[in-house]
């Protein structure tokens, strides 16, 4: 995509000529690297949580740099979460600019062959940058840094309070981080954007970035089946539970949901997708096993789902499966320690910071940002839930890759600049 900016005012074109792509491409590269591996945070309840203490500091002082006021907020050691404000000159409203610390695990380092085998060696190849938390989230934490530093850099005086507060514990669904900082510290702003994974497109000249203005929940859910142990020479005397768990898993996969939703807005439909099996014990390899569990993650839940509706209709699928069969017993349980994460119900499309992102889209590229329910989590989810009008945009690809992470930087660039369109619309600026 090209498209050449338009409408825009003195001060707004001297702000965006300040961002640089090579300054995006080093402070990503660096922030890839920082704090790495301590910094990755597994879903998995059962796996100890990443410390993100390295990378918060070096954000922190990025800030502080900046002359934004800084303090850091914990619940666990070394995972301090960052918080800095740049307090208005005026009367406008307040603004919370959002990103989090932590990334994914990258389980299998030999298979990142655009990174050299090294997850956290951030790698451009032509317009793309690649390495583990590009997209998921360095690369949208600094652009919005940057978008920041041009404002500061330009010497506007904003009249609105601009807060920007960077999470950890966000990928294990923001207990000590967005939660912790909305119900224990009392973080409130009047509008929060998450600078997270919205774009599309991927490689092709046909790109954007959606407005998520919504974000879908999930849960985590256990399928336990119960056959009847037998020896390995008779089977047949036997009910093998790994066998029949295996059996449930395409039920499980095409499964519907009792609760129907009224709007999609581009959001997948809730869905089952099974992520571990467990069967069989140690020193009983003589033995088919009588127990299986199924670990299943339920993504896309909506307003309205409850855990109880979740395992009520997921109960009713392996119910009505095992009928014919001779399993003894089943149960659907959530997870031990997981959290259950309700869908959101949406920001207005009249309503801020919809407007002055979809604004600041419009005069950078040319044509109106695409508007969807995001199906994922975010620390958007808990800022909402709080009171606050949140929404999610960024330049991340919004499809989350297992290797090869990649962000790409024409959208990045872009994101940078329509964040600092965006801010000053949304604040005010002081003459």
């Amino acid at each position: 995509m090209s498209a050449s900016p338009k409408n825009l005012n003195e001060l707004e074109k001297r702000v965006i000529e300040r961002i640089e792509e090579s300054d995006w491409v080093d402070l990503t590269t660096e922030m890839v690297r920082t704090g790495q591996p301590h910094s990755v945070n597994p879903l998995d309840p059962d796996i100890p949580a990443g410390e993100e203490e390295s990378i918060a500091i070096f954000v922190a002082g990025k800030l502080e740099a900046m002359g934004f006021k800084v303090n850091k907020y914990l619940s666990q050691p070394h995972r301090p979460n960052v918080v800095g404000l740049l307090k208005g000159v005026g009367d406008g409203p307040s603004l919370m600019i959002n990103d989090h610390l932590d990334t994914y695990p990258a389980v299998e380092p030999e298979r990142w062959d655009l990174c050299d085998q090294d997850p956290f060696k951030a790698t451009r190849h032509d317009d793309w940058l690649y390495g583990r938390g590009t997209s998921d989230t360095r690369g949208n934490l600094a652009a919005s840094l940057l978008a920041v530093k041009a404002l500061v850099d330009e010497g506007v005086r904003l009249k609105g309070d601009l807060v920007c507060c960077y999470t950890v514990d966000e990928e294990k669904d923001g207990l000590h981080g967005s939660i912790y900082m909305t119900d224990t510290i009392g973080l409130k702003t009047d509008y929060s954007i998450t600078a997270e994974p919205t774009a599309w497109g991927g490689h092709s000249d046909n790109w954007g970035m959606n407005i998520s203005v919504a974000n879908s929940g999930h849960c985590l859910v256990e399928v336990t089946v119960k056959g009847i142990k037998a020896h390995i020479w008779r089977p047949d005397t036997g009910v093998n539970a790994i066998s029949l768990a295996s059996s449930l898993v395409p039920e499980l996969n095409t499964m519907g949901f009792t609760h129907q939703p009224n709007e999609l807005m581009g959001h997948t439909p809730p869905c089952v997708c099974v992520v571990r099996t467990r069967g069989g014990l140690e020193g009983e390899m003589q033995f088919s096993p009588d127990s299986c569990t199924l670990t299943l993650a339920v993504v896309g839940i909506l307003p309205g789902m409850t855990l109880d509706s979740v395992i009520t209709d997921i109960s009713k699928v392996v119910s009505e499966f095992l009928a014919d069969s001779d399993a003894s017993d089943f149960s659907v349980t959530q997870v031990p320690d997981s959290l259950f994460v309700n869908g959101t119900e949406p920001v207005g499309l009249n309503d801020e910071p919809n407007i002055s992102i979809a604004l600041a889209y419009n005069k950078l590229l040319g044509e109106d940002p695409l508007i969807n329910r995001k199906n994922a989590f975010n620390d958007t989810i808990r800022f909402r839930e709080a009171g606050m009008n949140a929404v999610t945009f960024g330049p991340g690809e919004d499809g989350w890759a297992p290797i090869n992470e990649g962000i790409s930087i024409p959208k990045s660039i872009a994101a940078t600049k329509i964040y600092a369109l965006t801010i000053m619309n949304m604040l005010g600026v002081s003459e």
